[in-house]
């Protein structure tokens, strides 16, 4: 068996977090990656102890779910929660930010976004990226690779 390279060793890691998941719209994971080592990690669902999507439904305005956190800001959340800096890290997420987790992954000092897919890349989150000096790569994933992602 051949080994698999370390962006598709964290890419599998966010695609793992994705199955964890109690959004009913996208399952989505992230992982953030410092010198080759996973630091924290998140998926898109409710707040802790709250009620999930996968069980009430999904709370929608303006077309989007409001009782979700996106799973890079649970990442993000949780290096704050426990005193681990983000500053010059990488994010891998399954599918590319949002723009409002683009402003926060910009803010948290992250120098890479690799992403598994294009999911409405928003032109300004873009312009963000490419403004900080925020590089963006888009990672191709096989989910077949992985026989328990094939749900």
């Amino acid at each position: 068996m051949e080994r698999i390279s370390w962006n598709q060793y964290f890419m599998a890691q966010s695609h793992l977090l994705a199955l964890r998941s109690t959004c009913t719209r996208l399952t989505v994971g992230a992982t953030i990656v410092r010198d080759k080592r996973i630091i924290a990690g998140g998926y898109n669902g409710s707040i802790a102890g709250g009620v999930h999507c996968i069980d009430e439904g999904c709370y929608v305005i303006d077309n989007h779910c409001v009782r979700t956190i996106h799973a890079e800001m649970n990442a993000l959340l949780q290096c704050a929660k426990f005193g681990v800096p983000t500053d010059s890290s990488d994010i891998y997420v399954t599918h590319f930010p949002c723009l409002q987790c683009c402003k926060a992954i910009i803010q948290a000092g992250i120098k890479t976004v690799f992403y598994a897919k294009d999911y409405k890349n928003h032109p300004y989150a873009i312009e963000l990226f490419q403004q900080a000096g925020v590089k963006t790569e888009q990672v191709l994933f096989d989910e077949n690779t992985l026989p328990f992602l094939q749900v």
